[in-house]
């Protein structure tokens, strides 16, 4: 069993930044590959990053290359989404996933283990 929790969501101004955290525990967390996802009202869940379990690779949806930043720190079992140049189309609920086999993936039904989620709110 792997638990997730997810903080550092809130409300920011239009090209602000925020930075979320997402904190494992269970035996064999250092050895997931986690990912975020984020899911605006109305639309479905879409990928924004992953990484694998030692921290040596990422993905990002294309779209978000070069505003977010997935970074992992195993030694405290966390995993950080940085986010820069936020707009209001980044409104969403954020959340952090779990993949047991290490493997990074974009699609989110590889995943075995979701926190409950972190809401971040963009102002226009």
């Amino acid at each position: 069993q792997v638990q997730l929790v997810e903080s550092g969501g809130g409300l920011v101004q239009a090209g602000g930044s925020l930075t979320l955290s997402c904190v494992a525990s269970g035996r064999t967390s250092s050895r997931c590959a986690m990912g975020w996802f984020r899911q605006a009202p109305g639309k479905e869940r879409e990928f924004v990053a992953a990484i694998t379990s030692s921290g040596g690779r990422t993905d990002y949806q294309n779209s978000l290359k070069g505003r977010f930043t997935i970074s992992r720190d195993n030694a405290k079992n966390t995993v950080y989404l940085q986010m820069i140049s936020l707009n209001p189309e980044d409104t969403a609920v954020y959340s952090c996933a779990a993949r047991t086999n290490g493997v990074m993936s974009a699609l989110a039904l590889n995943y075995d283990y979701w926190g409950q989620g972190t809401q971040v709110t963009v102002s226009s």
